[in-house]
């Protein structure tokens, strides 16, 4: 039999000095905000005016809306928070930023474009400087049924919004990552029969004119997709499986033909005001990847 023997611990408070815990010291430095110095708001000349000053990596739970289904969903969103400096001024008072997102988050926080519109003019106004800026990324789910069956579940893109305030002019910039099929035209030409295929990942940066409404997110989507030589499915039965496979078979997809097949659907939606698409394909047949990609800004 095997027989523990009983340890008699000393308290926690005990404990915690066994492992160098001290006593705090009796400090001289003020321990009040009004009397503590304020080094930020120190005013200098101190060089140079800084573009951008902040936070990045802040992980935050974000809604977004969507015109198809789910329509409302919660997810995470990765943040960047910054605004500009002037040369005079040292620093900034970082916890504001921080401050004003939880402000969002009480009033019903959302990646809405007009939200984010207007958090970006308060947050400049909040900090007294020219410009500020938010950037997020966060995973979309948008419901996908499949071509024959109909079965339906969720596909997940990865979207991103910079929105940018600079003095009294807004900037919106939204993106869209969507995985695609491609099949070979090359394989299919050359082969006696079958071809090989691969996933495509479509990346696309655009431009919106300030006035836009709607759901940039499916627009692009749509654009990615449409022009892909099929989109992918959650679920497919063999049924969906046969109508995938003879759909990218019969609409084959270089990487060169892909961004300039999405560059079309975006050169002609009027509020596109520029843009950038890739295409990086995942090569089935070789151990690198191919890639093309092209941007556009319209007159």
């Amino acid at each position: 039999m095997n027989h523990k023997k009983i340890i008699n611990l000393p308290s926690k408070i005990e404990r915690h000095k066994r492992f160098g815990s001290v006593d705090p010291i009796q400090g001289t430095k003020p321990t009040t905000k009004e009397k503590m110095a304020d080094l930020q708001n120190t005013p200098h000349d101190y060089l140079f005016q800084l573009d951008s000053v902040g936070i990045c990596q802040v992980q935050h739970p974000i809604t977004v809306y969507s015109d198809i289904e789910p329509i409302e969903q919660t997810t995470i969103a990765s943040l960047q928070l910054t605004t500009s400096l002037h040369r005079e001024a040292k620093g900034i008072n970082m916890s504001r930023l921080t401050e004003q997102l939880e402000v969002y988050r009480q009033e019903g926080w959302s990646t809405e474009l007009g939200t984010l519109a207007k958090f970006t003019k308060e947050l400049a106004v909040r900090m007294n400087q020219d410009k500020a800026e938010i950037k997020l990324s966060f995973p979309w789910f948008y419901e996908t049924a499949s071509p024959v069956m109909n079965l339906k579940g969720l596909n997940h893109a990865q979207a991103t919004v910079q929105m940018t305030y600079q003095q009294g002019r807004l900037f919106t910039n939204v993106g869209l990552q969507v995985a695609v099929a491609t099949l070979c035209p090359c394989s299919k030409e050359i082969s006696e029969y079958s071809a090989h295929n691969q996933r495509g990942i479509v990346t696309i940066s655009v431009e919106l004119h300030s006035d836009f409404e709607g759901d940039w997110k499916v627009l692009l989507l749509s654009a990615a997709e449409s022009n892909a030589s099929s989109a992918l499915f959650p679920i497919l039965k063999r049924p969906d499986e046969k109508a995938v496979t003879e759909r990218a078979y019969e609409n084959p997809r270089f990487v060169e033909d892909m961004v300039r097949l999405v560059a079309a659907d975006l050169y002609e939606m009027d509020s596109v005001r520029s843009f950038t698409v890739e295409c990086r394909n995942e090569e089935s047949i070789h151990l690198h990847d191919a890639i093309a990609k092209v941007s556009y800004t319209k007159a």
